[in-house]
């Protein structure tokens, strides 16, 4: 395992251990605004990891808020018992960015828990599907993920499903290019950088019920 590796599983891990320590401390609890969830989770990274920065803006979306974008805007609004929370957090610890989300059920609802399931193995099977097809495309990626969000009765929630990762900032594609694991993209995600390197990639699932209101979302890294 080379440097950049290590430093892209070392960053993801402490997004996890950020996580951890935020369901340990009661943050993500009914009653609160999303705000607040937001803004103590960042405050708990700033004390326990040094964290300064975000690379993109902190998300914490609620109830019906979930089955929304990460570039769609809502108001902010205070979570109630009974709901799925999505977090979706890209912290930077050193150089190296993680991006890491999870959704979390507030109570026992079994169709909540079963989407919750069905996003935990999509994102496995995205994995499994990346490690066993060379030269797979992101737009052949794209509507893989979002043909099992069909399969398992939901709709998948966003028009992409990842994205490189890397040393901040992370690489941006050229004018008229995407970087963007969505459909129609002929971009192999095993093609490496301009500059001969490995190319790093997150893999986002986001399966939702519009209709119900109901959105559950995680993300990680995908290549390693």
């Amino acid at each position: 395992m080379d440097t950049t590796d290590q430093a892209l599983l070392d960053a993801q891990r402490q997004a996890e251990d950020l996580f951890a320590a935020a369901c340990a401390a009661d943050l993500i609890r009914a009653g609160r605004l999303e705000s607040e969830i937001s803004a103590d989770i960042h405050q708990l990274a700033r004390e326990r990891w040094g964290l300064r920065r975000h690379w993109h803006r902190r998300v914490v979306r609620s109830g019906p808020h979930t089955v929304l974008t990460y570039y769609d805007e809502a108001p902010d609004r205070r979570v109630c018992e009974g709901e799925l929370v999505v977090l979706d957090f890209g912290p930077v610890f050193g150089e190296w960015e993680a991006d890491y989300g999870r959704t979390y059920l507030l109570g026992e609802d079994e169709e909540k828990a079963r989407l919750l399931a069905d996003v935990d193995r999509a994102l496995a099977d995205g994995r499994a599907h990346w490690r066993r097809t060379p030269g797979l495309t992101a737009g052949a990626m794209y509507d893989h993920v979002a043909a099992l969000a069909r399969a398992a009765g939901w709709q998948f929630g966003a028009p992409t499903a990842g994205h490189p990762i890397g040393r901040f900032p992370h690489e941006r594609a050229p004018r008229g290019q995407s970087h963007s694991i969505r459909s129609g993209n002929p971009l192999a995600l095993d093609a490496p950088r301009a500059d001969g390197s490995t190319r790093h990639w997150i893999l986002e699932i986001h399966f939702v019920d519009a209709a119900r209101g109901l959105g559950a979302f995680r993300e990680e890294l995908l290549t390693l």
